[in-house]
């Protein structure tokens, strides 16, 4: 799916991904379109379940060469077949995590929350990585979300400032605030902050005044989660630089594949 135009609205967009990217079974079963399943190095080794389909078009994403932001790519999967596939690849490899990434798994709400089900009475950390707009735009989702004990929530803030994440996103700039409402919302629906709830912050793009303003603004929230802040700089993978320069993105701080610190070329 082609980049709407400069100042589009992400729940919007959801509506128009959510047609591709999920549907009902006969039985009444919400389907999710997923790209790969793969085990990794991340949170200490963890099984993950690539969605297809997201609601912001970032400018430095990584999964715009995957099936992710191609509709008509990838496989409808049933929550008890994620399920399976999930537990089979920690299994095998001894983790103890599994998450959903690559693209907006909250797009999904009944499918999400069925798939938590499944792993409520396991062994295993359910990690929803997020970009929160959906949990900021209705504060249900996360109430339904704090009843998992074993779910943590990390949500991914796109830039540190509504300015940088228009600039990273194309999308109404007052999106920005729906990303820290999530985060809100989560911590009043009773996830702990800093442990059950967490920010990730893009800050490749950005300076230390408006971190300094993101990191206050935060504390207010709660001291937490300003103090458990996960920062997120650009990896420089081939398709990440086409991307970049593309949209006419520079990050101040970027990194190598292999974690080298580097300048866009």
């Amino acid at each position: 799916m082609s980049i709407i135009t400069p100042g589009y609205d992400p729940i919007k967009l959801t509506d128009v991904v959510r047609k591709f990217a999920t549907k009902v079974s006969l039985e009444g079963v919400e389907e999710r379109r997923y790209y790969r399943f793969r085990g990794g190095r991340w949170y200490g080794g963890i099984a993950t379940a690539d969605v297809v389909g997201c609601n912001l078009r970032c400018g430095f994403c990584w999964s715009w060469r995957e099936a992710s932001h191609r509709m008509a790519e990838g496989f409808f999967c049933k929550p008890e077949e994620v399920f399976k596939r999930l537990v089979n690849i920690a299994e095998s490899r001894g983790y103890g995590a599994v998450r959903l990434s690559g693209g907006e798994p909250t797009i999904s709400r009944k499918h999400v929350l069925t798939l938590l089900e499944l792993f409520r009475n396991t062994r295993y950390t359910f990690i929803l990585e997020t970009n929160g707009i959906l949990i900021g735009a209705d504060s249900t989702y996360a109430k339904e979300l704090e009843d998992y004990d074993n779910l943590i929530v990390r949500v991914s803030i796109k830039g540190a400032s509504e300015e940088e994440f228009h600039t990273l996103t194309l999308a109404e700039p007052v999106f920005f605030e729906y990303q820290l409402k999530a985060l809100k919302n989560l911590v009043d629906a009773g996830l702990e902050p800093g442990r059950r709830v967490y920010p990730a912050v893009m800050l490749s793009f950005s300076n230390r005044e408006t971190y300094r303003i993101l990191k206050d603004r935060l504390t207010e929230m709660h001291p937490a989660l300003s103090k458990e802040i996960d920062e997120e700089y650009v990896i420089l993978y081939p398709h990440v630089v086409e991307l970049l320069k593309k949209r006419k993105l520079s990050p101040r701080i970027a990194y190598t594949p292999e974690g080298i610190p580097a300048s866009m070329i």
